[in-house]
């Protein structure tokens, strides 16, 4: 690992650095991905620092037209999903499913119908 970091011209902190297996209970956090047991997923970290800038774009209030901040997210999603690609298929899906119902929020807004949504609301709207 050593002659590979200095030939990409990186190096390592002796503090920070450690060795683990990755294959035990617990696992460890590496750009922004958690490895364990054989698998990994995006830490609970980089899906927080989604879900604020999604959250900061999907204001009830926010006033603009819903084409906008669907582009707005697409693209944030986008570059996350693409980065974040290639681990536990749950992840997306459960983000997905929180992203849909921010956007169903704001509809209901519009519709002056108060809440985020429950039940046949995914009948509705459901585009978002």
């Amino acid at each position: 690992m050593e002659t590979w970091m200095a030939e990409a011209g990186l190096t390592l902190h002796p503090e920070k650095m450690r060795v683990v297996d990755a294959t035990q209970k617990g696992g460890f956090e590496f750009l922004g991905w958690h490895f364990e047991r054989g698998y990994k997923w995006p830490r609970r970290k980089s899906i927080q620092k989604l879900k604020d800038s999604v959250r900061a774009r999907t204001k009830r209030n926010n006033g603009h037209d819903m084409c906008s901040i669907i582009k707005l997210v697409n693209s944030i999603t986008r570059g996350w999903g693409n980065y974040f690609r290639g681990g536990v298929q749950k992840v997306p899906k459960s983000l997905d499913q929180w992203i849909r119902m921010r956007l169903r929020s704001i509809f209901r807004k519009r519709d002056k119908r108060k809440g985020r949504g429950h039940g046949r609301d995914h009948n509705r709207y459901p585009n978002a």
